[in-house]
Parts: structure tokens; C-alpha cells; sequence
């Protein structure tokens, strides 16, 4: 099926709570004919399905999932991610309220069931008289708090997609049939004159353990999603508009493009803007992780939710609702929540077939211990049988990656990188070799002074400002650098007259009465000004990786003015750390091979491929994969799209505004290089968990259904109970969520 023909959906899928559940849902989806690829996510409760539209509608989707007895609607118009996830949480929030007094309820429930034994017995009562209590009280704990998991489990098993719920049904409901059958008809299990045992407290006790691990389960699944609801709530949900003269205070979502907020000291941005007047510094460590505020004036950009921080702003909106920055990173770490890591396909075959082969282990249980026990055989194949329906849990396996993936992704936005999906988190963990373009990603991007040398006994300060007076008339990159420097070291630009240029060799004009030229030193000899006095400085520049840019005064040398793209302040660091982690750095620039080994020595790199165009870099980044290397490629998002798309991890330096880098698997939100040695750790120990999570859920299950099953009985005489199985069962999940939520406080 042609990809250009798909297009890809995303459903809200209800009543899954298991990893079987996630492997039914996905089956079905992917039964349907058009449908080129389905993914279920049990921690979001979304399908993400890729369909031809021309086969299949999303109508039809809906109900496929609907026969297997789930619920699924499609996606509604919400005005912006940031919205949709504010659902999501009072949704949990609801569904955590829910679990919890349900949980309460049975567990009161069970606290009574087993306090009315011994008053019963103490007051007379017969045990006739005390089942049949125990009978009332149970048939209502199941029909209430535990209805949940009889209409589910019964319906799947009707639609033979049997998942947890069926488990659980299947195991009390026996355990209730078997004790009303024996409280009704106690002559049938009479052995030795002793009334027969009854399971009604068990069935009661059940209940509350399971709906207690699965209110944990959800405390614990909202805390896996913590980041993203922070982000969410750093939203203003007022904005103060400033209108014909006078100011009014409206609901942010009803700003709209083109309005002038006010922004008082100590406020958060509303919405993405530029300021139209005011100076002040701005906190954006929610989009950056970088602490220190940044200097804003007229003309430069803010990005809502930020925190305004010393002086008033008036900006005027320039994005709003989902073209907001914010809604884009809350859109894509959604995104990369629902997704799916690769190593989740090793949960979802074992899913598919573990609930039906567990309610086999439990048949061959019954009747290996009715062929094999002694005394009471049916009373203790019926316990063994039930327990290994009770302690039987697919419920860790669906939660091992995704919540692993949901609290790798929050943190990683917390450290300023954003993972687009579990793939590209997990693919991470296995690079071998980073490579790194350059200009813009090395390097600040943009050409500075970095050096200035003039003549013995001259004004080196008089230079600068006079090359500036012409350079400010020059569109040239060089120009600009010589006029920023100028001006940030508070110098000023004089007027300049009959200014002339020549593209390639330099410019020059009157300045103060004096000719003033600044270029090469072919542009000063045009000129009839002589450079010799400065040709050994410019070598120097040259050799260092520096433009040498000369300027003559008055028919004299006035002195060398140095420009380079500067080495980013933790560029050299950040190599050092990469290597720290048994990784192969290399750098990839189209610039010149003197130009590039200066920098490179500056970053300590020793691996350097100069003078390639994109082309040359993508063919590079082949050449080091067909040598078996695990390649990751940094670049600024723009000319080095081929290569990015090439790698195996594409890594977007961005500039704490432009989240939506395509070409890229991992967004940095900030400009330097940090973020990438946190992206490599997190991913390494995001796979260490993964795979943590897995190993003990399936070893859980290895371990624990056999001794359910009475494994032990032999050599040791252990017997697991229902009760002490359904608390075992509980404990797998939780344990897995909490393993996941170490991501949030581990050491990178």
C-alpha cells in the first residue's frame, strides 16, 4: 500500500486495562482491510491507526474495536493540544477518584465479612446462617465496585478476546458459584461430617485488591505524565489586552493575532508574541532548562507561558491556540507518549496469547489436582485453580515500555529535548558515532570579532568605530559582525558619505572627512593603501580558522580586524562528555579544511570530513553506517535536512522556538550541545528500565503461576491462596509504574 495513498488516526479507546486488552484492540484494528499499520497504547488509551481512506473509513474503525468489546471514539476538534490534555487529566483525575472509592467500598466490605465470622459464631449463628450473610454481602460488592470487571471480562470472553477482566471474572465468579453451590447443597462437599469450605470473603477480598492495585496503577500512571500536565498548567488563563488606550483583561484562549498585551513584571507571557516596546529579561527555562533569563527588546520574540521578569512588555500576538510553541510541544510530546518503542513487540506477541494459555494452566491445574490429592480434592483444585486465574498478570507487560516512554519524554522536555517517539528514544540508546555539523551547531552560527590588532601607538577603538561608520551601509555577514561588536561594546557609529562596494573585495566611504576602506588586502592596494604592515597578523587569523579583514584610514593601515563563527562556550565540554560514553565524535562542515581543523582543535575533535556539500554528508553518514556504525547526526534543521533524515537518530539543534523540525527524530531546545550528551543518557537508562520492567514481569508470571498452580506442594507443602495471589498480582503493576517513575529523579 502506497504511503501517499494513508493517512494516519488517532482513537480514544476505552475500558483497556491490561496488556491483553492493548494486543485485542491492535489485532483487530490491524484485521481490517485498508489498514497498513495499527498501534495500541495502554498508558494513553489512544490507537494510532494507518489507513487507505479510499478502503476503509474511521467509522469502521471505531466499530472494529467496538466488536472486540471495547469502546473508541474519534478524535474531537479541541483548539489545541494544550486542551486536549487538559481533558486527559481530569479524565484520570475522575478515573483515579473512582477506583479509590470503589476500592474502599470493597475493602469495608471485606473488614466486615470477616468480622461478622467470629460474632456469628460467638452469638450461635449456624453456619448456614453465616454463608448465606456472607452470600448477601458479596452477590452486592460484585454487583457493585466489582461490576466493572464482569461486564468486561464476560463480554470479552463472548467475543473470545479474553484479557484481565476475564481473569479476575472467571476466578470469583467460580469462587462465588462454588460457595453458593456449597451453602445451598452443602451435602454435595461434605467430607468427614465438616461443613465445606466457602470462598465468600476470599471473592470480596479479591475485589478490593485488585481495584486497590489499579487505584495505585492510576496514581502512579498520572505521576508517569507529570511533565506534561506542568507544561500544560503554565498556561495563563488570562491575558491583559491593551485597547484604545486603556486596558482589559480577557480569557487567553480569546486572543487573537495581532493584539498588543501589556506583560507586568513577575506575569507569564499569554501567547507567543514580539515586543513592540519595553526591555526586560525573560525566564524560559519551562521551554529551554536553561536558567538564566534572557534580555528582550523591541522586535525580539517571546513565547508564551515564559515568565517576564524585571521591566513591562507590550507584545503583540503572533501566535495563538495550536500555532502556539506551547501547543506544539505539549502536541508533540503527546505524540511521543502514544507512540510505541520497538522492544514493545516482544510484550505484545506474549500478550496475545498469554490470558487464553493462563485459563488453560488453570484447567490442567483443576484436574491434575482432582486426579492427584487425596483429601478434599475438588475444595483444593478449586483454590490452586483459582489462584492461577487470580496471581496471572499481562497487566505489567503492557505497562513496562509505555511507562518508561512516558516519563523518558517528560523528562527529557524538562531538560529542554524532545523525543518524537518511543522509537527514536529507544533507537538513541544504540548510537555509536555522533557526527556534527559546524556552523550553528559547534559554533554560535553567526560570524563575530574575535580578534583586533592595530598598529603600535594607534587607536584601536578609533578603528573599529570608523570600519563600523562604513560597514553599517553593508548587508555583508563580516559588516554585520564588525557593526554588533561595535555596538556592544557601547561605541559609536559616525555618519558616513559616498559610500561605495564591491562584492568579494570589501567597501569603503567618507567618515570624518577621512576615506575610510575595509575589505582585503587586494580591496587597500585599489585603494593606494598599503597592507604589508598587517600581512603577518592576517596570516596568523588565517592559520587560527579567522577572516582577516583590513582597514585603512586616511591612506595608512589602520589595522586587522579578525571575524570568526565562534566555538559555542560548551561545545568542547559537551564532546568530552560524548566521549565519556565510549561514543566516536565527528565533525562535517562544508567550510574550508584550515578553517575547520582550527576548530575542530579548539572542540578537541580529532575526526574531521571538510568541504563536503549536503550531498557529500549524507553520502558520509552512509559510508559510516556500511561500516556498522549506529550513526546520530546534529545539525540546525535547515540545510542539514538530507543528513538528518540519513541517520539513524536525527538531532535538531533548535532555537528554543522552532520545535517542528521534520527532517529530526530529537528536538533541542536550546542552542548548545548539552542537550545531546542528556539525550544519549536518557535514552541508555530508559532502556535499562524497559527492559528491567520486562524481565520482572515476565519472571513475575514465570515464577508466580506455578506456584499458584502448587508447584511447591510437594517438596515444601505451599499453597498459595487466592487472596495472597490477588495481592502478588496487584504488586507486579505497581512495581513497574514506580521503576519508571526513578527516570524522573535519575542522575544524568
Amino acid at each position: 500500500m502506497s504511503a501517499v495513498h494513508t493517512k494516519t488516526l488517532d482513537l480514544t479507546v476505552t475500558g483497556m486495562t491490561c496488556a491483553a486488552c492493548q494486543a485485542n484492540v491492535q489485532r483487530a484494528l490491524r484485521r481490517q482491510p485498508g489498514v497498513a499499520d495499527a498501534s495500541v497504547n495502554l498508558m494513553t488509551g489512544q490507537a494510532r491507526v494507518v489507513f487507505d481512506p479510499s478502503v476503509v473509513q474511521p467509522d469502521q474503525l471505531v466499530a472494529a474495536v467496538e466488536t472486540v468489546g471495547y469502546g473508541a471514539e474519534l478524535p474531537s476538534r479541541e483548539t489545541s493540544a494544550v486542551a486536549a490534555q487538559e481533558l486527559r487529566d481530569r479524565e484520570q483525575a475522575a478515573e483515579f477518584r473512582r477506583l479509590v472509592r470503589q476500592a474502599l467500598a470493597a475493602g469495608a466490605a471485606g473488614v466486615l465479612a470477616m468480622a461478622l465470622m467470629p460474632l456469628m459464631e460467638r452469638a450461635h449463628w449456624t453456619h448456614q446462617w453465616l454463608n448465606w450473610t456472607l452470600f448477601a454481602i458479596s452477590a452486592v460488592v460484585m454487583a457493585s465496585a466489582g461490576r466493572g470487571f464482569y461486564s468486561r471480562g464476560f463480554r470479552a470472553l463472548w467475543h473470545r478476546t479474553p484479557d484481565m477482566n476475564s481473569l479476575v471474572a472467571v476466578g470469583t465468579g467460580a469462587a462465588f458459584v462454588y460457595s453458593a453451590v456449597a451453602t445451598t447443597w452443602p451435602g454435595l462437599f461434605v467430607s468427614g461430617g465438616l461443613e465445606p469450605d466457602v470462598y465468600y470473603e476470599a471473592v470480596i477480598v479479591i475485589i478490593a485488591l485488585v481495584l486497590a492495585g489499579r487505584a495505585m496503577e492510576a496514581r502512579a500512571r498520572r505521576h508517569t505524565a507529570s511533565a506534561l500536565r506542568q507544561l500544560v498548567a503554565l498556561q495563563p488563563t488570562t491575558a491583559r489586552v491593551v485597547h484604545d488606550g486603556g486596558e482589559r483583561e480577557i480569557p487567553t484562549d480569546q486572543v487573537r493575532r495581532g493584539d498588543v498585551l501589556l506583560v507586568r513584571p513577575g506575569e507569564r507571557v499569554p501567547v507567543d508574541g514580539e515586543v513592540v516596546d519595553g526591555a526586560s529579561a525573560v525566564d524560559e527555562s519551562m521551554l529551554t532548562g536553561e536558567s538564566m533569563p534572557v534580555p528582550k527588546r523591541p522586535g525580539d520574540r517571546v513565547i508564551g507561558a515564559t515568565i517576564n521578569r524585571t521591566g513591562a512588555l507590550r507584545v503583540r500576538a503572533t501566535a495563538v491556540g495550536p500555532d502556539s510553541v506551547l501547543a506544539q510541544i505539549v502536541r508533540l510530546m503527546r505524540d511521543a507518549q502514544a507512540s510505541r518503542a520497538p522492544i514493545q513487540e516482544l510484550a505484545d506477541r506474549v500478550s496475545a496469547v498469554f490470558v487464553p494459555a493462563v485459563m488453560l494452566i488453570a484447567a490442567l491445574t483443576f484436574i491434575l489436582w482432582l486426579l492427584i490429592s487425596g483429601t478434599s480434592p475438588l475444595v483444593q483444585a478449586f483454590a490452586a485453580s483459582v489462584s492461577v486465574l487470580i496471581i496471572a498478570c499481562p497487566c505489567a507487560m503492557g505497562l513496562a515500555v509505555p511507562t518508561a516512554v512516558m516519563v523518558a519524554t517528560g523528562r527529557g522536555a524538562a531538560l529542554g529535548v524532545l523525543f518524537k517517539g518511543g522509537e527514536s528514544l529507544q533507537r538513541a540508546g544504540d548510537v555509536t558515532t555522533v557526527v556534527l555539523d559546524k556552523t550553528g551547531t559547534l559554533t554560535e552560527g553567526r560570524p563575530a570579532v574575535v580578534d583586533a590588532w592595530s598598529p603600535p601607538g594607534a587607536d584601536s577603538d578609533a578603528m573599529l568605530r570608523r570600519a563600523a561608520s562604513v560597514e553599517v551601509l553593508s548587508e555583508h555577514p563580516l559588516a554585520e559582525a564588525i557593526v554588533r561588536h561595535v555596538r556592544e561594546r557601547g561605541l559609536a557609529v559616525e555618519p558616513a558619505d559616498g559610500f561605495s562596494a564591491e562584492p568579494g573585495r570589501g567597501a569603503r566611504a567618507v567618515v570624518a572627512g577621512s576615506e575610510v576602506v575595509v575589505g582585503n588586502a587586494g580591496w587597500l592596494r585599489a585603494r593606494h593603501v598599503d597592507p604589508t604592515p598587517g600581512l603577518g597578523v592576517a596570516d596568523r587569523l588565517a592559520a587560527e580558522g579567522k577572516t582577516p579583514v583590513f582597514v585603512g584610514i586616511g591612506g595608512a593601515l589602520a589595522g586587522v580586524i579578525g571575524v570568526a563563527d565562534p566555538l559555542r562556550p560548551g561545545s568542547r565540554h559537551a564532546v568530552q562528555q560524548l566521549r565519556s560514553l565510549g561514543l566516536e565524535v565527528v565533525m562535517l562542515t562544508g567550510d574550508t579544511r584550515e578553517t575547520a581543523a582550527a576548530i575542530a582543535a579548539e572542540a578537541g575533535l580529532t575526526h574531521v570530513v571538510a568541504e563536503v556539500l549536503p550531498a557529500g554528508k549524507v553520502a558520509e553518514i552512509r559510508r559510516l553506517q556500511a561500516a556498522g556504525a549506529v550513526v546520530a547526526m546534529v545539525g540546525d534543521g535547515i540545510n542539514d535536512a538530507p543528513a538528518l533524515a540519513q541517520a539513524d537518530v536525527g538531532i535538531a539543534v533548535g532555537s528554543g522556538t522552532d520545535v517542528a523540525l521534520d527532517a529530526a527524530d530529537i528536538a533541542l531546545m536550546r542552542g548548545d550541545l548539552s542537550g545531546v550528551v542528556a539525550a544519549m543518557r536518557l535514552s541508555r537508562r530508559t532502556m535499562r528500565t524497559m527492559k528491567q520492567n520486562l524481565f520482572w514481569a515476565f519472571v513475575y508470571n514465570v515464577i508466580g503461576i506455578p506456584i499458584a498452580a502448587g508447584a511447591l506442594y510437594p517438596s515444601l507443602g505451599l499453597l498459595l491462596s487466592p487472596v495472597v495471589a490477588s495481592l502478588a498480582m496487584a504488586f507486579s503493576s505497581v512495581s513497574v509504574v514506580t521503576n519508571s517513575l526513578r527516570l524522573r529523579t535519575a542522575e544524568l
